[in-house]
């Protein structure tokens, strides 16, 4: 369960969203119909929070995860959202996600007509142009006041999360996004969300009219140390309405794009082999989806893996070539099989501690019986019972290396992360965030935890990036 904390207005235009309707839209409800609708399947007992007065919003929430014991979802109440793009963002397994965008690139020439690359542009307030810009280890913190889709330019974003927010009064170095709204908090930092909404209340007054609330948020969660991961709307549609004009377009955007399209998508794991990400994952997908709209179950799949498996290595066993040549490609789709059980679940959201069972358990199970496969069909073909030599220490490597793998992976899910850097909510600017960030990073690439970091993402490759 999520606890769903629906936010009234952001500071700005006091415009209801309750008379604004989704005509293109099934049903044409309006704008807070639907959200509501939305909600409600997820937790019918949501927290509205009037946002007209920053402090008391602030407070507000504060009360609210103070109570909870479930992870927070907070999402304007404005919102027009794909349903699917709410559940990616509130099944996140990081301690907090929150949905962003980036200031577009525009391509940048010189006098002479020569490519100089891609920048974000420029504030109005700052003196150097695009071809100028110093690294960002050399930039100094700046208010932003740019906007995007509505909102003010005060987020740095990273590769994979949020380095630093400012606000109208508070400085932050080279800002290039926003954070749209969404935002998910687990039941872990849901204390550290009430402390930092209290102690953001506590200075509202050095806040600006345009700051956003969530925004404000985020601001305070990075600065009280809460690494806060970074989704963005890839092929989903988000958007705050204000207008019946800007409710028409929305509407009209999202009838025209594929929902299931991205569902599909997102059933394939986020990084993943090599083989497996260009030569399984590229179709396997389309199995699933077909196999979900027949009515079948992962576990099914499951077993259905697992009797490939099993009927190659019978045809190992014969000894001869051409059912060897059938037993290669039958534990191939063995694992196409495997790897469609969980796409299955994921795309039909349908998961078990059965089905985790069957697909950790039978995974080795099938490795086995292909290796003594394998060392039957070798004898068989006449050669010496030597090699059994061989399948035993095979199944034994393999056990071995599963066992690590599981134990390494259990006591990683056991340790907790170490902490980011954290700074006065009050201080000016974020020169010593990054400073920290930046003795952080260096420390991390050093010694044995930075090789494991680099093996660890050696053999994946990204089927989507997390970020905008």
């Amino acid at each position: 369960m999520t606890r769903v904390v629906l936010l009234g207005a952001s500071p700005g235009p006091d415009i209801s969203p309750t008379g604004l309707r989704l005509a293109a839209l099934p049903g044409n409800p309006t704008v807070s119909e639907r959200l509501h609708g939305q909600l409600t399947s997820m937790d019918p007992r949501y927290a509205k929070v009037p946002t007209g007065d920053v402090a008391a919003a602030l407070r507000a929430v504060a009360d609210v995860a103070e109570s909870a014991t479930e992870s927070l979802f907070i999402i304007p109440e404005n919102s027009v959202v794909h349903d699917e793009l709410i559940y990616q963002i509130t099944k996140s397994k990081r301690g907090a996600l929150a949905l962003v965008a980036k200031e577009p690139r525009i391509r940048v020439t010189e006098d002479n007509g020569q490519d100089v690359g891609l920048e974000v542009p420029e504030s109005e307030h700052e003196e150097e142009g695009p071809g100028d810009r110093i690294p960002i280890d050399e930039a100094e913190p700046e208010i932003g006041y740019n906007r995007l889709e509505g909102l003010p330019v005060r987020v740095r974003i990273g590769k994979s999360r949020i380095v630093s927010v400012g606000t109208a009064n508070h400085a932050v170095t080279r800002p290039n996004g926003v954070v749209l709204g969404p935002l998910h908090i687990s039941a872990r930092n849901a204390p550290v969300l009430a402390q930092t909404c209290r102690e953001l209340a506590a200075m509202a007054d050095r806040f600006g009219d345009d700051d956003d609330l969530v925004q404000l948020i985020v601001f305070g969660l990075v600065r009280n140390g809460v690494s806060v991961g970074i989704r963005g709307r890839r092929d989903l549609f988000y958007r705050r309405i204000t207008t019946q004009e800007e409710a028409n377009e929305a509407a009209a955007e999202m009838a025209g794009m594929d929902e299931d399209r991205s569902r599909l998508k997102n059933a394939v794991k986020g990084a993943d082999g090599f083989f497996t990400t260009f030569f399984v994952s590229t179709y396997s997908r389309y199995i699933a989806r077909w196999a979900a709209r027949r009515g079948l179950t992962p576990n099914q799949v499951t077993l259905i893996s697992i009797s490939l498996g099993v009927a190659a290595a019978a045809c190992f066993a014969t000894g001869d070539r051409p059912w060897m040549v059938a037993g290669g490609v039958l534990i191939y789709f063995a694992f196409v099989f495997d790897c469609v059980d969980g796409q299955l679940a994921r795309y039909a959201r349908k998961f078990g501690v059965l089905g985790a069972w069957l697909d950790a358990t039978f995974d080795r199970f099938k490795e086995y019986v292909v290796f003594a496969g394998l060392a039957i069909g070798y004898v068989v073909s006449g050669h010496g019972e030597e090699i059994w030599v061989l399948a035993l220490a095979a199944i034994a490597l393999q056990s071995v290396r599963h066992l690590l793998d599981f134990s390494f992976g259990a006591a990683r899910r056991r340790k907790p992360k170490a902490p980011l850097p954290s700074i006065p909510l009050d201080a000016p600017d974020d020169r010593e965030l990054r400073q920290a960030l930046s003795l952080r990073r260096e420390e991390r690439k050093q010694g044995v935890r930075g090789v494991l970091k680099m093996w660890t993402k050696a053999w994946q490759v990204p089927s989507h990036p997390l970020g905008a």
